[in-house]
């Protein structure tokens, strides 16, 4: 039994949203960490901002869109998270104000502690545009008279970046990185459950076809080596602040990694709420 006097430590639960412009963005990106912070009693909702409709080379149209959304809630099951898709078409996404108007609403109601979205100078039109519609909803999210019907927000939420490899015109600099060893599997699993994608549509884009495998044991094996090579450079090239978050002798040891960085909109991501946000590093 504790003790009369002991002090009382109050569990905080957090309001994650992940906003990725396509499904499986977010599972790529931020899979680990949504295990983890799913694992500990946090509520994480998974959005992409496009519906998938012309992610593939042989089928689109309703018949994809409807199995790319089973397949981003079949990896949301995965680990026990929400997954919603936007219902705007891939390659039609623009920063203007009627997208703003959707993402303002979108923000609102989730009324998160952190967002993470993928960084402004990205490869992809739509990852760009999902970016600045983030962005150019921040601050008008706690102004009232903007969609008035629905409540804005009351203090503004921490937003941060997810991680690419682009180097103009600013790299990628992480203020955190996270160790997800022990959730990777987890991670392998989401990512296993977007067939269309991984086993048909990249392989086919990159030419690499071929060898996929047949059976689901040795796609998921043939997946898991290609796929986390990213955490585990990831991993590797920011050792010194796995070392700084976790120890050096714990640091040292990690394998795979997923980096984010803040954003200059919204609440500052910061020391004092980094153990916060992110409840990895004790």
């Amino acid at each position: 039994m504790p003790r009369a006097n002991a002090p009382r430590t109050t569990f905080k639960k957090l309001r994650i949203l992940v906003i990725g412009a396509h499904p499986d963005d977010d599972e790529i990106k931020a899979g680990g960490s949504a295990a983890l912070w799913a694992a500990a009693g946090h509520t994480v909702r998974f959005v992409s901002a496009t519906n998938g409709g012309t992610g593939h080379h042989a089928i689109g149209g309703v018949e994809l869109v409807r199995r790319r959304v089973a397949e981003a809630q079949a990896a949301a099951d995965v680990i026990g998270i929400e997954s919603h898709i936007m219902e705007f078409t891939n390659g039609e996404l623009e920063p203007t104000l009627y997208y703003r108007k959707q993402f303002i609403k979108l923000i609102r109601e989730f009324d998160a502690d952190l967002i993470l979205t993928h960084r402004p100078n990205d490869y992809h039109p739509d990852h760009r545009y999902t970016s600045q519609l983030v962005q150019d909803s921040s601050y008008v999210c706690t102004v009232p008279n903007n969609l008035p019907t629905t409540p804005a927000l009351r203090k503004m939420p921490v937003i941060g970046y997810l991680s690419d490899n682009f180097q103009k015109p600013i790299p990628f600099m992480p203020d955190v990185v996270v160790g997800i060893d022990a959730v990777v599997e987890k991670k392998v699993d989401m990512l296993h459950c977007h067939v269309s994608q991984f086993y048909e549509w990249i392989p086919w884009n990159q030419r690499v076809e071929n060898e996929v495998p047949k059976s689901d044991r040795e796609r998921r094996a043939w997946l898991r080596e290609r796929r986390l090579k990213a955490d585990q450079e990831c991993a590797h090239k920011y050792r010194k602040q796995l070392i700084q978050r976790y120890g050096r002798k714990h640091g040292a040891k990690i394998r795979y990694a997923e980096a984010f960085e803040g954003c200059e909109y919204g609440a500052p991501l910061n020391q004092e709420n980094i153990p916060v946000l992110f409840p990895f590093f004790g």
